[in-house]
């Protein structure tokens, strides 16, 4: 049953914060640590230019460690918390908490997190949302355990009752479903109206099976931003000019066209014979201003200025995330935002 109260929040709505988990030796990125901290270190200095970052930490001697990377920057600590947990990665849009909204307060929904189908170990982030309830970390937000494999990257919100989503990822978390079920128990869980659902898209280096994060985006006034690729002889040409068809078909809920705004191709990254997912879609809103995913490629700046047309009056400040997309993510993956209002006051020290 639907509570018509409740809504999942478009993430350009005011926020309280944004939640990340610091990398450590124990996770995917201890290869190439030093790299994936200098983009943590400029994400969390952004971030805190504009409102406060929650960093989750695995020990005391990982916080150390973030404190010392984030020294430098001299954030406000009024706007910078930690908070120890364990986490297998730290892929937070994925293993985070999906915070619906109402009259009454908020739910906290907490889909099961496999480790997307089962390709990596997750039992610690699945257990994330809960620890961080238990943490006091919350007020009027009541925790919504649900049963059902559903990642934060895989789901776009207008803020008004519609979901964006890829077919590809849910049918192969959910095999044995019909799509009418499906998306049945997305109106349910996120309380929305309709589901619009893309049959095209995909990125090489993309484990995530076709996250909409990483393909298109919702953006205010009805509008739609989009990973365009315009290189003929790329394979991914055909996928995306598929994409892109179906997102001119779609209609909003007054069944208007959606403003359409395309993002430039960035030349392949080729990583130990690996080609990498530079998707510049997989931005962040936070208030006031976006911050864009940047790979040091021709296409960065043009990127940057057609996502800031398409969030008139906020600030756009570029990330290095060149490091991010070596395990198959980028800024929007590692990072989950916390709508204005839901959080505790932190316990004194």
């Amino acid at each position: 049953m639907i509570d018509p109260t409740m809504r999942l929040p478009a993430e350009w709505e005011p926020q309280a914060a944004i939640l990340l988990a610091w990398p450590h030796a124990e996770t995917d990125w201890a290869d190439r640590l030093q790299q994936v901290e200098a983009t943590y270190t400029a994400l969390v200095a952004a971030i805190t230019r504009f409102q406060s970052a929650i960093v989750l930490v695995a020990n005391d001697s990982v916080r150390q460690r973030a404190e010392q990377c984030l020294a430098r920057h001299c954030l406000p600590a009024s706007r910078l918390r930690f908070i120890e947990i364990a986490y297998d990665d730290t892929w937070l849009r994925d293993s985070g908490p999906i915070t619906l909204r109402g009259e009454g307060g908020f739910v906290l929904n907490d889909f099961r997190f496999t480790g997307w189908g089962g390709k990596f170990e997750a039992s610690q982030d699945d257990r994330i949302v809960a620890g961080l309830v238990e943490r006091g970390m919350f007020r009027q937000a009541r925790h919504q355990h649900i049963d059902w494999a559903l990642e934060g990257g895989a789901i776009e919100s207008d803020g008004r009752g519609s979901i964006l989503t890829t077919w590809n990822c849910l049918h192969l978390r959910h095999p044995t479903l019909e799509r009418a079920h499906v998306e049945e128990k997305l109106r349910n869980t996120l309380c929305a109206s309709r589901v619009l659902m893309l049959d095209h898209g995909y990125l090489e280096g993309d484990d995530t099976d076709a996250h909409i994060d990483t393909l298109a985006r919702f953006a205010p006034d009805d509008a739609i931003v989009f990973q365009a690729c315009s290189d003929t002889a790329d394979s991914h040409y055909d996928e995306l000019a598929r994409m892109r068809k179906e997102l001119e078909s779609l209609r909003t809920a007054n069944g208007m066209p959606y403003t359409l705004h395309a993002l430039p191709w960035a030349q392949p990254i080729i990583d130990e014979g690996r080609r990498l997912a530079a998707s510049y879609a997989n931005y962040l809103i936070v208030n006031g201003a976006v911050l864009v995913p940047a790979y040091g490629d021709a296409a960065d700046n043009e990127a940057a200025d057609r996502i800031g047309a398409a969030h008139p009056g906020r600030e756009i400040v570029q990330i290095p995330c060149r490091p991010l997309i070596w395990q198959n993510g980028s800024l929007h993956c590692i990072t989950m935002q916390l709508p204005q209002g839901v959080l505790a006051e932190p316990p004194a020290d």
